[in-house]
């Protein structure tokens, strides 16, 4: 090993980038979003991966449900109350698409609101 290799080595960046909060949260959203999206595609041959990506997101929401109810949560109240409420909404529609008796497109655009939130936050 040259000493040029080895001085790139002990100076180079060895930490990964910061990630914020809110970089894992959108992080966490998008991935779920795109399972749910793809399993929703397959729905008909694959119906036992939908299920499991309708559960994905669901305990999602109940995540985001459990963190705005905490006193501690420095979001705006009214902020906390809409995630809150999102997340009853999607609990119960999750139910009907269960059910046949509804849609997953609501949640997916539900998901992908959000998501477009979390960005416009990140840039302001």
């Amino acid at each position: 090993m040259t000493p040029q290799t080895l001085a790139h080595r002990a100076y180079a960046q060895t930490a990964a980038p910061t990630r914020t909060p809110r970089d894992t949260e959108y992080e966490a959203i998008s991935k779920i979003t795109r399972r749910l999206k793809a399993a929703a595609a397959k729905k008909t041959t694959d119906f036992a991966a939908f299920v499991q990506a309708l559960h994905e997101n669901r305990r999602l929401w109940t995540v985001l449900a459990t963190g705005v109810s905490d006193s501690d949560n420095a979001l705006p109240n009214d902020l906390r109350a809409r995630i809150f409420y999102l997340a009853e909404f999607t609990e119960q529609h999750s139910s009907q698409v269960l059910g046949n008796n509804a849609p997953v497109e609501p949640l997916l655009e539900i998901n992908t609101a959000v998501l477009r939130g979390l960005r416009q936050m990140g840039t302001a």
